[in-house]
């Protein structure tokens, strides 16, 4: 193992014989053909779909049920070499507190070519083999409206998209053009998977589609309302970004690996059975499906992705490079705990096995996990999806109940003085967010009136509107301007 560790083996097909103490693939690889064309080969996709789907390759079923990966930005093409340079293959690293394993995941067969019109995607997604085309495209790459919820008509691709429905620019644009060439050919449509962290994540997909795709041919958006289907699913594993760290640990396994992906001893993956081409039964391997995916993604996305938002860019601000880092700090964790248990909470139903507190108690110590190098600015980047789609929701819901909103609204303050760009010690935060100079801006502003930040309606609808809510934030904000945000948050945490 020494030997390998100063002289790791180049990974790919020909050399997995050569890994020692590594589980690899059990299976014929060669032997596999496809069934699923999944869209954004990130790391989250390696170490959660294709994992439940290598674990029943490796009970030999479901062969014919290999993933195709496939990109629709420039950016994808080079994650397309490091792949393919490997035969697709991925070194998954567990961080155990109690140990570290690896493991090599084969599921993965093929990645299309990356190109601006997607014309090899569209060809392949149209062949009769493919069942299933999944996609972790991050919660904002759905073109909704955060003002309204609704389809963002208006937006550049978008009306590309519908003007040049055979060359179309976006991910939804090429499943719509292969779904009109198999209803051409006579082929049935294939199940829509959306994996991203959005609540409704199949409808929200159904929504995308369907609304694109009646821009340019309302009788191919009827065919695919009636014909295709839109699985709504929660998914659940904290998978850091890669780096030289990610890619020095894989060395210490004695694998050479372009693109290894790190993730915690956790995953979750709830899915609606509702599948128009046939689905692998993942369930055999830990997966569960239930007609309550609402209930458990509501937990989910209120309690961990909210809860996120709540210590992510306070760590940052702090100089607190991880999320394990901000668990040791004693304001923070509390923050959460507080922010959680009285303004969250106390909207979010028990699921089957768990209640609220005690899945609060689960993300704690999953947070709190010091092998996971998850960064306070991963978590913290693309604040203007995440804010209104995971800590926004709990502010409707106390407004609405007449429950607190003092919490969230001093996680709103933090992410305006997180936005302002700077940390306390005078360091610079780089661009983290997609509207960073809007964000940036607005922020500045809002040093001397608070009231400017909430003014954003499509990141805070009518909120601003609502006193409760507005006062608490400028409290807080001038506070964290005033005194810091140690001491805010310290003066938080005293209030009943």
């Amino acid at each position: 193992m020494d030997e390998l560790k100063e002289n790791p083996v180049a990974l790919s097909q020909a050399t997995l014989s050569e890994l020692k103490g590594v589980d690899v693939p059990r299976y014929d690889r060669a032997g596999l053909t496809p069934g699923i064309v999944h869209i954004g080969l990130g790391n989250f996709h390696r170490a959660h779909q294709a994992w439940y789907l290598h674990r029943l390759m490796q009970e030999g079923l479901c062969h014919d049920w290999a993933i195709i990966g496939a990109g629709v930005r420039a950016g994808d093409a080079a994650q397309r070499e490091r792949l393919l340079a490997q035969d697709c293959l991925t070194t998954l690293i567990e961080l155990d507190p109690s140990g570290r394993s690896a493991e090599i995941c084969g599921a993965m067969i093929d990645f299309l070519p990356v190109e601006p019109d997607n014309a090899a995607l569209i060809a392949r997604m149209a062949e009769p083999d493919v069942r299933i085309v999944s996609l972790t495209v991050t919660e904002g790459g759905y073109f909704i409206d955060p003002a309204t919820g609704g389809f963002d008509a208006q937006h550049a691709d978008i009306v590309h998209d519908a003007a040049n429905p055979d060359a179309p620019r976006t991910a939804f644009g090429a499943m719509i053009a292969a779904l009109a060439r198999r209803r051409a050919a006579g082929h049935g449509a294939f199940t829509c998977q959306s994996c991203d962290n959005l609540q409704g994540n199949g409808a929200v997909l159904r929504q995308t589609i369907i609304s694109l795709a009646a821009l340019s041919d309302p009788e191919l958006a009827a065919w695919i309302e009636a014909e295709a289907s839109f699985p709504n699913s929660m998914v659940d594993c904290i998978v850091p970004a890669t780096g030289p760290a990610e890619i020095a640990l894989a060395r210490g396994f004695g694998i050479d690996d372009a693109a290894p992906v790190t993730h915690e001893n956790f995953r979750q993956w709830v899915i609606e059975d509702d599948f128009c081409a046939g689905r692998p039964d993942w369930d055999r391997v830990g997966a569960t499906f239930s007609d309550r995916v609402h209930d458990f993604e509501m937990m989910k996305i209120r309690i961990l992705n909210g809860g996120h938002q709540v210590i992510a860019g306070a760590g940052d601000l702090l100089g607190l490079e991880t999320i394990a880092q901000t668990m040791a700090h004693d304001g923070i964790r509390g923050l959460l705990r507080k922010v959680v248990l009285d303004e969250i909470a106390p909207h979010v139903d028990p699921v089957p096995g768990m209640t609220p507190e005690a899945y609060l108690d689960l993300i704690e110590r999953r947070f709190g996990n010091p092998e996971i190098r998850d960064t306070t600015r991963r978590v913290a980047f693309d604040g203007s999806s995440r804010q209104p789609g995971f800590i926004a929701p709990s502010i409707r819901n106390g407004l609405a109940a007449e429950t607190p909103v003092e919490g969230l609204a001093l996680v709103s303050a933090l992410w305006a003085r997180y936005c302002a760009g700077t940390r306390e010690d005078g360091s610079v935060i780089e661009a983290n967010d997609p509207n960073w100079e809007l964000l940036n801006g607005t922020a500045k502003a809002a040093q001397k009136t608070p009231s400017s930040w909430l003014a954003m309606r499509q990141f805070y609808g009518d909120l601003a509107d609502h006193a409760r809510f507005a006062d608490a934030f400028v409290h807080w904000l001038t506070a964290i301007y005033d005194d810091g945000v140690e001491a805010t948050i310290a003066a938080y945490l005293k209030t009943a």
